[in-house]
């Protein structure tokens, strides 16, 4: 079993499309556990503002008649801060999707989410470590189950979730037994942006890691800088550029 310093939101979302720059949120699920091991978990639909592109209704069946009664993601981002608020988050693939996502939906809100100090778990990493899968063969796998019933829903993905990272902690007795030193081993504290667009080398300095710049510091080259800062980025990736580049105009 692992320890919690504090409480893990185990979360899933599904979304307009796979673009985490401008996907919206259409349905979230957060199953928060506290360090008592005590769950708390909510549900809900979302109105993401704009029509839901049909190919993607085909995959997660989230139509927009479900949702044009739904609460926008303006509306709950205060209360949905509150709870998410010094919390550590654990989900399957959520460092390259749902997290960007949600930290997107929450900067359009003007709250900064995740927090620097906010410890990431993603059981994709584990899972492709030790045993490259899917969420269904991982459940499978780990658990015994042969077939993840309702996939594309968040909470049937998020139980999912839940059953492997806990099928992965009594399997691998190698694994850090708390969520600070877990997050460390995937690699958390060489991360900048949540997209990828920046990076760190092998000095700690930070660098560029698309385009032209590829490998270079960001201060030697601040005109790639402005092209990203202009371009079709997401909000967290410019925050954090602009930051480096022009530290005293925060």
């Amino acid at each position: 079993m692992i320890e919690l310093l504090r409480p893990l939101v185990i979360f899933d979302l599904e979304t307009t499309s796979k673009d985490t720059a401008t996907a919206r949120i259409v349905q979230a699920t957060f199953s928060k556990m506290k360090p008592d091991f005590d769950v708390e978990t909510k549900t809900r639909l979302i109105n993401p503002g704009f029509p839901i592109p049909a190919d993607t209704t085909a995959v997660h069946g989230i139509t927009n008649e479900m949702v044009a009664d739904q609460p926008t993601f303006k509306k709950l981002a205060n209360g949905l801060h509150q709870f998410l608020a010094d919390c550590d988050l654990c989900g399957h693939n959520i460092e390259k999707f749902d997290v960007p996502i949600l930290a997107e939906e929450f900067a359009r809100c003007g709250i900064e989410f995740p927090t620097a100090d906010t410890r990431i778990v993603d059981t994709l990493r584990i899972f492709t470590m030790k045993e490259p899968r899917t969420l269904a063969a991982a459940l499978k796998f780990y658990c015994g189950i042969d077939e993840l019933e309702n996939a594309h829903s968040s909470d049937a993905d998020v139980a999912a979730t839940i059953k492997v990272f806990a099928g992965q902690l009594e399997r691998y007795s190698d694994l850090p037994d708390n969520v600070f030193e877990l997050s460390e081993m995937l690699g958390q504290s060489e991360r900048v942006d949540f997209a990828g667009v920046l990076a760190k080398n092998k000095n700690g300095e930070i660098i560029y890691n698309i385009g032209k710049a590829k490998g270079k510091p960001v201060l030697s080259d601040v005109g790639f800088g402005e092209w990203i800062l202009k371009g079709n980025f997401p909000m967290r990736t410019k925050s954090i550029l602009f930051n480096l580049l022009y530290p005293n105009k925060q």
